[in-house]
């Protein structure tokens, strides 16, 4: 088309906030020649989510993208308080030597860092692109924007689509979605108080509603309301000061005044999953895919585990060296635990409703978050260290599908751990002892796209062979009753590497 420009790659992604970059980042760090666009200029500075919980935290630093330079080690489980339902007593645990359960970041923060990871791997990153038709066929994907200088048409084998609740790319893509309709009304912003005073920090539940403040270091308090009366007529109508003002008042039984508002929003407890994760070469992360009442700062942290669940599988993808079925483990494995998200925040909110019948419930509830602390149901729940992943062969049980806690590992040139060696992104074959010998003539025909280490057996791996993917998760593990090769098989066509070599790039570390 004459007067547009025209851009190739291998994966487009449609969205720049954090989920977006960080998967062009994992994806341009594999190696692949990605484009990313976004319709803003710059990171937007609107204070959204500050909380990344444990197993994002996790698994981000298991892909070398933990913010902050290293990760803390801690010596023994590590406890977070946090809430239910704005009801205090939960903690949230992380095992030993993994960073703490709860990183605390602004969301803009997050989004530079991101890009900044992304650009130096090599992703190319168009802003104020705004994209308007995605059309895909059995070839490929165009991807047709709008630009600073004109019309763009991008040519790419996958598209990612990143680019929020009301995603272009779903909605082209034509995928269907299950909606719950809003049933509250919320504000946010930031304003000044005249009396600071009268609405500190922290978490404030009356007869008609909650309140929640938080100052910031310039003296601004930054305030969200719920309102359980029922939805707003029109959500989509900007939010005025008065408005937030007779909203807090209201529910607070007192006049608040406030003035110099900033990045007033409304939001409710609409929520949409996704009928389908994938449909064909598109796909779709974050709020794009699932959108929930956001309790507990949890949204941020679904939609960085979808992008470390999805990048490594489009990857290997892309390379030729995904097996059949892999890239449809990516719906088979984030969609549920979508909907558990959905569920829980919803069982949140309605502990949350006013009313005195709902006040019982709430008292005895405040036990259960006491008692809770011993077994962690509540914790694993909120930080997603409960998630275990389906199996994708005949006769998965027991590790298969677990998440692989950061174990110290001797090895031949030293002590080592498993979040350093997942550092490498490819799938790990962990072989410990002498016992495990016979699975790495196994695995002889994928070792090309394996990093396989040796090391000293140790009581905190409890297998002598471990396959664990790029995200920490381990797909098959020594008395499994399926076999090695079936776990290869169902995640990489085979290499065809000689026996008498190691492909170049495979580290095979004898233990000592």
């Amino acid at each position: 088309m004459q007067g547009e420009s025209r851009v190739r790659a291998q994966v487009v992604v449609v969205g720049g906030g954090p989920v977006g970059m960080l998967i062009a980042a994992e994806l341009a760090g594999y190696g692949v020649d990605t484009v990313l666009l976004e319709s803003r200029a710059d990171v937007s500075e609107q204070p959204k989510a500050t909380t990344l919980h444990a197993r994002a935290v996790q698994t981000l630093a298991r892909r070398g993208h933990l913010p902050g330079q290293g990760y803390p080690y801690t010596e023994g489980p590590v406890e977070s308080p946090f809430h239910f339902a704005g009801l205090p007593g939960l903690t949230i645990t992380a095992p030993a030597r993994e960073p703490e359960p709860i990183l605390k970041c602004p969301q803009a923060e997050l989004e530079r860092h991101f890009e900044a990871r992304a650009r130096a791997a090599g992703a190319r990153i168009l802003r104020e692109h705004q994209v308007r038709e995605v059309v895909q066929d059995d070839h490929g994907v165009r991807v047709t924007t709008d630009g600073p200088q004109g019309g763009t048409v991008c040519f790419a084998e996958y598209v990612v689509g990143a680019d929020g609740a009301r995603s272009t790319v779903r909605d082209q893509a034509g995928i269907a979605s299950d909606t719950h309709p809003a049933t509250v009304s919320a504000l946010m912003g930031a304003v000044t108080l005249a009396k600071p005073d009268e609405l500190p920090k922290g978490w404030h539940r009356t007869e008609r509603g909650w309140i929640v403040a938080k100052l910031d270091a310039e003296g601004r308090t930054h305030i969200r309301t719920l309102n359980c009366d029922g939805a707003h007529p029109d959500r989509q109508l900007p939010p005025t000061l008065e408005e937030l003002r007779r909203e807090v008042s209201w529910i607070a039984g007192r006049d608040i005044t406030m003035d110099a508002p900033r990045w007033l929003s409304r939001f409710s407890d609409f929520a949409r999953l996704a009928r389908t994760f994938r449909a064909g070469r598109v796909f779709l992360v974050g709020d794009a895919a699932h959108v929930h009442f956001p309790i507990g700062g949890q949204g941020l942290s679904t939609g960085v585990l979808d992008a470390l669940n999805l990048g490594w599988k489009l990857a290997l993808t892309v390379h030729g060296s995904a097996g059949a079925g892999l890239l449809d483990t990516y719906d088979l494995e984030r969609r549920p635990v979508a909907r558990r998200v959905i569920d829980q925040t919803q069982a949140q909110l309605a502990l949350m409703r006013p009313g005195p019948e709902l006040d019982a419930l709430r008292r005895v509830f405040t036990g259960v978050l006491s008692a809770d602390r011993e077994h962690g149901y509540l914790g694993g729940l909120i930080s997603a260290q409960d998630t275990v992943l389906p199996g994708h062969t005949e006769g998965s049980r027991r590790a298969t599908g677990t998440f692989l806690r950061n174990a110290v590992l001797s090895t031949a040139t030293g002590e080592t751990d498993v979040i350093g060696l997942l550092r490498d992104g490819r799938p790990l074959l962990l072989l410990l002892g002498e016992e495990s010998s016979g699975h790495q003539e196994e695995a002889r025909e994928w070792e090309g796209d394996l990093y396989v280490v040796r090391a000293r057996p140790t009581p905190e791996v409890p297998h002598n062979a471990l396959l664990v993917r790029p995200d920490g998760y381990i797909s098959w593990a020594s008395g499994e009753s399926c076999d090695l090769t079936d776990a290869l098989s169902a995640y990489f066509v085979k290499s065809v590497v000689p026996k008498s070599t190691v492909p170049e790039g495979t580290v095979s570390v004898e233990h000592p």
